[in-house]
């Protein structure tokens, strides 16, 4: 899961940070001014092609899917970490962006919001993987789950507690 957002206000009454550093309270909160004041994409890639091309490969898939989806072509991208993205226009990469800019901060809001959103509906598929509670990270609960129940459909299955499950 990705975001790319082209901001067209900087002024936010809500608070625009690293998406991990906000409650969730907070994150549907500015989710929601986002939508107003930006525009945005997002891109999303499945577990099967994690699998595949591996987590570091789809993540820069899910961000050049993030940046098609945008309505217009940016001017400028900039990207958190050290993602090298393939793209027309200058491309700047930050260390720890989500912190430092408000236009990473916005789209990783953007992708976390969606992605919880996605896990919610999962855990009415597949209640029994509490995944509305942990939304697919590796808390114990989920790791629990895997253990009783096996990986769902949705699992990858290069995700390390289901690799360990296998031997």
């Amino acid at each position: 899961m990705a975001g790319a957002i082209i901001l067209k206000e900087t002024d936010f009454a809500c608070e625009i940070d690293d998406s991990k550093k906000l409650s969730a309270k907070k994150r549907e909160k500015a989710y929601r001014e986002i939508l107003k004041k930006a525009i945005v994409g997002v891109g999303i890639v499945d577990e099967k092609t994690i699998d595949e091309i591996n987590i570091y490969q789809a993540t820069l898939k899910a961000m050049q899917l993030a940046l098609q989806d945008l309505k217009i072509p940016p001017d400028y991208v900039i990207v958190d970490g050290r993602m090298k993205l393939t793209t027309k226009c200058p491309l700047k990469c930050i260390i720890k962006g989500d912190s430092k800019s408000m236009s990473i901060a916005a789209a990783s809001i953007i992708a976390k919001v969606t992605r919880d959103s996605i896990m919610k509906r999962y855990d009415e598929e597949y209640p029994q993987y509490g995944f509305a509670r942990h939304k697919g990270y590796g808390t114990r609960l989920h790791k629990e789950a895997l253990v009783k129940f096996g990986p769902s459909p949705i699992h990858r299955y290069s995700f390390r507690p289901i690799k360990s499950l296998n031997g």
